[in-house]
């Protein structure tokens, strides 16, 4: 059997039963694996049904282009159809999402123009804004509008939810969903409720979002609205394709909890899943003392851990962030080791010779060189020495003329394995600057000193 296009491979995506991360909870925990749609998220869905339906209305035009403000899921999903259809893209995104996630776009021909987050949804320079105005002067252009266009919802009553029902033989009696434009949660609850009204409905929300406060008393909060890292959920308006009727409960995780989790679930269960995925679970985890033994919960797995590389699975990423404590050594810890120590640097207009004695009555083979008390670059023993049999004359030249490029500045929360990595023959030490503001230099010695004292 063979199928016509990629696109007929959306869907059908399997539940798989999680045994580590949730071993705390009562009940039966089902992640439904959407990585597995061809674009590696469930917006595939919703993407080519908006899509068709457009094209039935007359909205979406032979050779028209596509248009739509996204976070790069839908986007994907919209450019895979729009590859196989004919269609030209031209996506805005937002300044926080992930590089994976606007490289996978760009993949597949699509324009992206990325826009600033910490702005508010009707400022011209919002990624909403960015878009209509797009669809306005772009000639036959149609915009998605995922957050408003009720195909999004209907992909999700016409296809995940009784996707959830058959695989579950009608024994599901909780669904978890992070909820971002709403038409997942809404569209799958929609359905299930028909099937069985009893059947419990919970929104994961994030700190920073507008959707729990709004649930529970009706009102907009501006005040609930700042920035956060968590990807694919949480809104600071209020879209059209999120029924709150269907909801029972939204429970906020932090962005913290969220990027943590994300992780063990490919640590303890072998799922590469992306942040929402993370989110899911760790809300879930907050609400297990609602559970029973024979509860069967399903958790939306939205997309794929390869869109979150440089962020969710990057641990210097992390510790800059303060997220990931571990034993692993960072800069902080290698000085603490070392103790303290002054930096020697020479100035740009010391000579040569001079630079040398210095470094000779310290015993050391590489130095800073500063401008002004500025690092600007380095000089080692071994540019002296190449200078020096080239021409001897040079002794008394300012060390600026023979000086390299710079040793690279860590912060104090990168890692043991990221400094290594820097340093090589090119890059004999690194530079960190303390809380103090002050400069010190670690070095290969620094580095095994600190391994040998663990």
């Amino acid at each position: 059997m063979w199928y016509n296009n990629i696109l007929e491979t959306i869907g059908n995506t399997p539940l798989v039963k999680l045994n580590k991360v949730t071993k705390h909870l009562q009940g039966t925990i089902l992640a439904k694996i959407e990585t597995t749609n061809p674009g590696n998220s469930i917006k595939d869905r919703m993407a080519i049904k908006m899509i068709e339906d457009a094209e039935k209305s007359g909205l979406l035009k032979p050779g028209g282009t596509i248009i739509e403000g996204t976070s790069g899921n839908t986007g994907m999903g919209l450019a895979m159809a729009a590859v196989v259809k004919g269609y030209r893209c031209i996506f805005t995104t937002t300044d926080k999402q992930s590089k994976e996630k606007i490289d996978a776009l760009r993949a597949f021909g699509a324009e992206v123009i990325v826009c600033p987050t910490n702005v508010a949804p009707e400022d011209p320079r919002s990624y909403y804004s960015v878009s209509s105005r797009l669809e306005k002067e772009v000639p036959n252009a149609w915009k998605a509008n995922q957050y408003d266009n009720p195909s999004n919802a209907q992909a999700h009553y016409e296809q995940t939810g009784p996707e959830i029902w058959e695989q579950t033989a009608g024994k599901i009696t909780h669904l978890v969903v992070g909820v971002g434009t709403g038409g997942t949660i809404s569209g799958a609850a929609r359905y299930l409720r028909e099937k069985n009204p009893s059947i419990k409905v919970w929104g994961i929300d994030t700190y920073g979002s507008v959707f729990k406060k709004y649930k529970e008393t009706g009102i907009l909060d501006k005040n609930e609205i700042y920035p956060y890292i968590t990807e694919g959920i949480g809104e600071d308006f209020l879209p059209a394709n999120v029924d709150f009727s269907v909801i029972d409960h939204f429970e906020k995780v932090t962005d913290k909890d969220a990027a943590l989790m994300t992780r063990e679930i490919a640590r303890q269960e072998g799922i590469f899943a992306g942040n929402s995925a993370g989110s899911a679970i760790a809300g879930l985890l907050q609400l297990g003392h609602s559970l029973a033994a024979d509860d069967l919960v399903v958790v939306i797995f939205h997309d794929h851990g390869s869109r979150y590389m440089g962020k969710m699975y990057n641990e210097d990423w992390l510790r800059e962030r303060g997220f990931l404590q571990d034993k692993k050594l960072t800069a902080k810890a290698i000085l603490a080791k070392r103790g303290h120590q002054d930096t020697v640097t020479a100035d740009v207009q010391h000579s040569i010779m001079e630079t040398f004695n210095l470094m000779k009555a310290l015993n050391i083979s590489q130095i800073p060189v500063t401008q002004q008390g500025m690092v600007i670059s380095k000089v080692t023993e071994s540019d002296i020495l190449n200078a020096l049999l080239d021409n001897a004359a040079l002794k008394s030249a300012p060390v600026e003329t023979i000086a390299s490029k710079g040793f690279p500045f860590v912060d104090l929360n990168t890692s043991i394995d990221k400094i290594s990595t820097l340093i090589d023959k090119d890059n004999q030490a690194v530079l960190v600057e303390d809380q103090s503001g002050k400069i010190n230099i670690i070095t290969q010695y620094d580095i095994i000193n600190a391994i040998s004292e663990i």
